[in-house]
């Protein structure tokens, strides 16, 4: 039987733009689903590096997001709000959120929500919803990535890294990918990527291109990368940006775009309609999730800390030390 869902719930909040030490856990009422959306009793949240940004208060949460930090969930369905379509109450689930996730409830729409995978933990299910998503919707959609082509992927022991890595070799791509440490290209290599540079102390632009390039360049750097990913790209390559962790400006060679006909395109997930979050899950639901529960593709996690400790999952997450996803657990 399902217990009472209390009028008041624990949940860290930002008390002022900041370092980690700004997260602190305090007491919020416990959100109420709305139409469409369904109330998530939480037993685990991904740490993400846009919660990062907003506890910096550098990337605010799209209007009428929750203001808590916390991009992805998994638990259990307590509640239903009018009109939902296909989940009902006690189904465990992951979901995409826009904010609201580290507490111990969360209100979400019914189209971010997934099935939590058969096989997995519930930590290794909130490790998925802000990676998959992304990816999905980056490399392979707008990104086109398809078998028999080569990617490359910058941060290959982020979150995203890790991700975009198993889901592009599970679907017939070769991987390229970039770290910073004789651990993390190691750790690379073992998920599968066919090759790895240190972009701190390697030429890695020409070694990609000695290797005859890539298709598609999924770029979490910005900055100076960018020209040099440019470099890389072959004929009718294409270049997806999602993060700009060395700048949000670069300078380009528009003569290389034109004759060698790049695209170059980017986005965010975060303010995305809950439409095409819907749309994208859907497409999860059916071409990954199958990968997931068979093993094909198994989530790595890199630590879990219990929600108290979110300033120390930050703290973690800022060293840029973790493989894979840290998580708290709630």
């Amino acid at each position: 039987m399902t217990s009472p869902i209390p009028q008041a719930m624990r949940a860290v909040e930002i008390t002022a733009p900041g370092g980690p030490e700004v997260l602190k856990l305090a007491e919020r009422p416990t959100p109420k689903p709305g139409a469409r959306e369904v109330l998530i009793r939480v037993e685990a949240a991904g740490v993400n590096r846009p919660d990062v940004f907003q506890r910096m208060g550098l990337y605010p949460p799209p209007p009428g997001a929750s203001d808590l930090p916390g991009l992805e969930v998994a638990g259990e369905i307590v509640a239903i709000g009018p009109d939902v379509i296909a989940d009902k109450i006690g189904d465990k689930v992951c979901a995409l959120l826009p904010g609201g996730g580290y507490a111990e409830y969360a209100a979400v729409h019914e189209g971010s929500c997934l099935p939590a995978p058969r096989g997995l933990s519930m930590a290794e299910a909130a490790s998925l919803p802000e990676t998959f998503f992304t990816v999905w919707a980056n490399l392979f959609e707008d990104g086109a990535l398809r078998g028999g082509e080569t990617a490359l992927i910058h941060g290959g022991t982020s979150g995203i890294g890790v991700t975009a890595i198993m889901m592009a070799k599970a679907f017939g791509a070769s991987v390229i990918a970039t770290a910073s440490s004789a651990e993390k290209l190691k750790a690379i290599l073992d998920l599968g990527a066919d090759h790895a540079f240190n972009y701190a102390t390697e030429n890695w632009d020409e070694k990609i291109s000695d290797l005859g390039g890539v298709d598609v360049v999924l770029d979490m750097a910005g900055g100076d990368f960018v020209s040099r990913n440019l470099a890389c790209l072959k004929p009718g390559g294409r270049h997806v940006s999602i993060a700009m962790l060395r700048g949000a400006r670069a300078e380009v060679d528009i003569f290389a775009i034109m004759r060698k006909r790049l695209k170059l395109t980017g986005s965010t997930m975060k303010a995305r309609p809950v439409e095409d979050k819907a749309r994208i899950a859907f497409e999860l639901r059916g071409q990954v999730w199958p990968l997931l529960e068979s093993g094909r593709i198994r989530p790595q996690v890199d630590r879990i800390f219990p929600l108290a400790d979110a300033s120390k999952a930050h703290e973690r997450m800022e060293k840029g030390a973790h493989i894979g996803k840290i998580v708290l657990s709630i």
